[in-house]
């Protein structure tokens, strides 16, 4: 479960950017709401979403959170000594330039409130803190801080945290997380936070998923079951899945991919296998009929790739972060994925979502609190803000949320040149 998180300093994103999924006091639409009977925390919200205009930087703090998440999970493992940090700093003021990028989330792992951030530039961490809740009062558990006058590390070791602390502190690199070489040379202590980011946490960009994650979970029967369930409620019309397992050979690689490199791919992925998905669907006279997955609709191979993440994340009490969830959807079918998040039988372990979108037609549907919704915009030295509905004080049920963000109460839109402006520009 997540709480909170903030990013500074990345991308388009200049100031700290604080990002919410904390209840308020509204007693609207209680089913969008659980408590996480967690000491010090508060009831939380299953979901929320994220408007503004095209590139005001949704995709960027949506990206911020992936690179958190990519950054725990590898700079121990996969990093080398010098290997650069994917760090970009804002760019449009001279105050950023070379200063770090900084990361923190509060969530819930284990039933435990953790707080945990760093920050870094592209060449080492610069800090790392954790803070855990196990009781009402929190412990610090580690704060590790670079002295540049110094040129070495401060490392501040609380009693609560126990294990090898010297072994993990010597063998943590200048470009990874102590968190993350802890938990790989075994602190047991650790692994509840770590495993939120690696197990718990899932982020997809506009392209949402490929399809190989929904075709490896078919490969249980019930899974597949499952499924088939989900792409029927999203009125898909696919009766059943078959799946074939496929050496790769020449005949998947494009004609007019360059011989060279084909070669060298062959070779890098000789006895490999994948899957070939084909859906069948049933004619008026009952005889079914095979089509390659590539034949449906671009919506039908999105919400078939949607699919796996779906059930996995609804199942397992997972977070998931989705950038332009309504990319190639009708709008009906965002709300229908929506709201499976905000029923408590398709959703029994407080599974969450968080996603950006221009489909704006959910805002008056019943679908959100006014505690769910997001704004993101552009100020005018270029950076990017986001902001809570809650800031204008909605009144609750006497406002059409949609109009109201349409006609700019909210901020968060294009200004757009008029006709008259762009026949200037192009004459």
């Amino acid at each position: 479960m997540i709480i909170e998180f903030a990013v500074e300093n990345f991308r388009s994103i200049k100031t700290r950017q604080t990002f919410s999924l904390t209840q308020s006091n509204s007693d609207e639409l209680v089913g969008n709401t659980f408590d996480p009977n967690v000491l010090s925390a508060s009831p939380l919200l299953r979901s929320a979403v994220i408007y503004g205009a095209n590139a005001a930087g949704k995709s960027n703090f949506i990206k911020a959170v992936k690179v958190m998440k990519d950054i725990v999970a590898n700079s121990a493992k996969n990093n080398q000594r010098g290997d650069k940090l994917p760090m970009t700093h804002f760019k449009l003021c001279d105050s950023t330039i070379g200063k770090p990028t900084e990361f923190e989330v509060i969530f819930i792992a284990e039933g435990i409130k953790y707080q945990y951030g760093f920050s870094a530039t592209p060449e080492r961490i610069i800090e790392e803190w954790l803070y855990a809740f196990p009781k009402s009062r929190p412990q610090r558990w580690f704060i590790r801080a670079f002295d540049e006058a110094k040129d070495e590390y401060v490392w501040d070791f609380s009693s609560f945290f126990v294990g090898k602390k010297q072994t993990w502190k010597d063998s943590t690199r200048n470009n990874s997380l102590f968190l993350s070489t802890a938990v790989m040379l075994n602190s047991e202590q650790l692994k509840p936070v770590y495993d939120w980011f690696t197990k718990i946490l899932n982020v997809a960009g506009i392209n949402g998923w490929n399809s190989a994650y929904t075709a490896e979970l078919c490969a249980e029967l019930d899974s597949k079951k499952d499924v088939l369930k989900f792409l029927n409620a999203a009125d898909l019309d696919i009766n059943d899945l078959k799946f074939e397992s496929k050496k790769i050979d020449a005949s998947i690689l494009p004609d007019d991919m360059p011989l060279e490199i084909k070669e060298r791919l062959l070779k890098e992925l000789e006895g490999e296998e994948f899957l070939e998905i084909k859906t069948i669907h049933t004619t008026a006279q009952g005889k079914n009929v095979l089509f390659e997955l590539d034949d449906e609709s671009d919506g039908t191979k999105k919400i078939f790739s949607f699919a796996g993440p779906w059930i996995d994340t609804l199942r397992n009490g997972k977070v998931l972060f989705i950038d332009e969830l309504h990319d190639s959807l009708h709008p009906h079918i965002v709300k229908f994925l929506v709201n499976l998040f905000h029923n408590k039988k398709n959703n029994p372990n407080n599974a969450q979502l968080i996603f950006t979108t221009h489909e704006t037609s959910i805002l008056d549907q019943d679908v959100f609190r006014r505690d769910q919704v997001w704004f993101c915009k552009k100020e005018s030295d270029q950076a990017t803000e986001i902001y809570p509905l809650s800031d204008f004080s909605p009144r609750k049920g006497a406002e059409n949320l949609e109009k109201a963000y349409l006609s700019g109460r909210y901020s968060a839109l294009p200004v757009v040149s008029t006709l008259e402006l762009l026949g200037e520009c192009l004459g």
